[in-house]
């Protein structure tokens, strides 16, 4: 047995064993008494989504997209605990000046994908649950599907298929797609292709373009149906004027080491961002939630009062307001875990680490 499905299999025993400790905790009223203390009324628990399925992305990537009725699951549980779901600022607020109310949670999505205002948005509306966009705007005002999850999600709808890498990247090599490792390897060369050829976002659309082609997939229609693309410049003014907190999440989804490039990131987005709204966005959420102390100074230096992490846990007065921890929710996290991180009680369990 190879190490890495011995660590699969610690993973999944590990998996159950949480799940049947909280299921036995939720059957003796633990969750109760927990999620009534004062020492969960001290903590902020900071949910954070991606992508709702406008098809089968969910099947796809599982661990970035959800379906909608997932969503409107997990809205009922919220509901049914009795949070009380805050703003972010108010949140953020409170949990400092250490007054913040039972059960406070924040609900955040990344990105601001299409799904979120055909899926989501009215979801929310629902719900009336306030919620943060953390919105990266390059695509926003660029609408075609997001180069590199787009080449991934294409490959993965060819999985019976064969790409021919001579004449698309010019490599003498035909990727049978049937396997996750060879959609990895031809997903590799598509973006060092376009990488090293520095390719404009015109350039990387029409490789999209020649891959849908060389494996009979619509690209046209892949397009229509703006999966895995950005809202518009129209689609965030109106979930904006409905409410939804557009916050910050970088101009072109990255985060450089170096700072003239990083505050620039900063910059462009929030250029974007007020243009659209007209308010000043003050929160930051690292792209895939990659961050370095050294950001820390540059933040604080673009007048940005939080950056939230994909670290799992629940924030605290004591905690680093540019390090603040989310859940985030995924379709392989069950539903009494779910709960177990309403209540509080899932920060005593051990983590995967992210």
């Amino acid at each position: 047995m190879s190490f890495h499905v011995v660590c699969i299999n610690k993973e999944i025993m590990l998996k159950i064993i949480k799940q049947n400790l909280l299921k036995s905790a939720k059957a003796l009223k633990i969750f109760d008494l927990l999620s009534k203390s004062s020492w969960r009324q001290n903590k902020l628990l900071i949910l954070a989504y991606h992508g709702i399925s406008l098809e089968d992305e969910h099947l796809w990537n599982p661990e970035l997209f959800i379906p909608s009725n997932f969503l409107r699951r997990r809205f009922q549980l919220i509901k049914q605990h009795d949070c009380t779901v805050l703003p972010l600022n108010e949140a953020i607020e409170r949990l400092y000046n250490k007054n913040l109310p039972k059960k406070a949670v924040v609900i955040t999505f990344d990105d601001g994908l299409y799904d979120f205002y055909q899926q989501a948005f009215p979801i929310i509306e629902e719900f009336n649950f306030p919620t943060t966009l953390y919105l990266t705007t390059f695509y926003s005002q660029y609408n075609k599907p997001v180069f590199g999850v787009a080449a991934n999600y294409l490959l993965w709808k060819a999985k019976s298929k064969i790409l021919d890498c001579n004449s698309l990247l010019g490599i003498n090599e035909q990727i049978n797609l049937a396997t996750e490792n060879n959609r990895r390897r031809a997903h590799a060369l598509v973006i060092a292709h376009a990488s090293e050829n520095n390719f404009s976002a015109e350039q990387k659309n029409y490789l999209l373009e020649r891959i849908c082609d060389s494996l009979q997939l619509s690209y046209s229609e892949f397009c229509r149906k703006r999966i895995l693309q950005l809202m518009n410049k129209d689609e965030v003014a109106r979930i904006s004027s409905a409410g939804v907190d557009v916050q910050l999440h970088t101009h072109r989804h990255r985060v450089p080491l170096e700072e003239q490039l990083f505050r620039r990131e900063i910059e462009d987005n929030r250029k974007v961002i007020n243009g659209l709204i007209c308010k000043q966005a003050n929160h930051f959420c690292y792209p895939s939630g990659e961050y370095n102390p050294r950001f820390f100074t540059w933040m604080e230096a673009e007048n940005v009062v939080s950056a939230t992490t994909c670290e799992t846990a629940l924030s605290t007065a004591e905690t680093n307001p540019f390090l603040l921890p989310r859940l985030v929710d995924t379709c392989s996290l069950s539903e009494v875990e779910f709960e177990g991180w309403l209540t509080g009680i899932s920060q005593y369990l051990p983590q995967r680490r992210n």
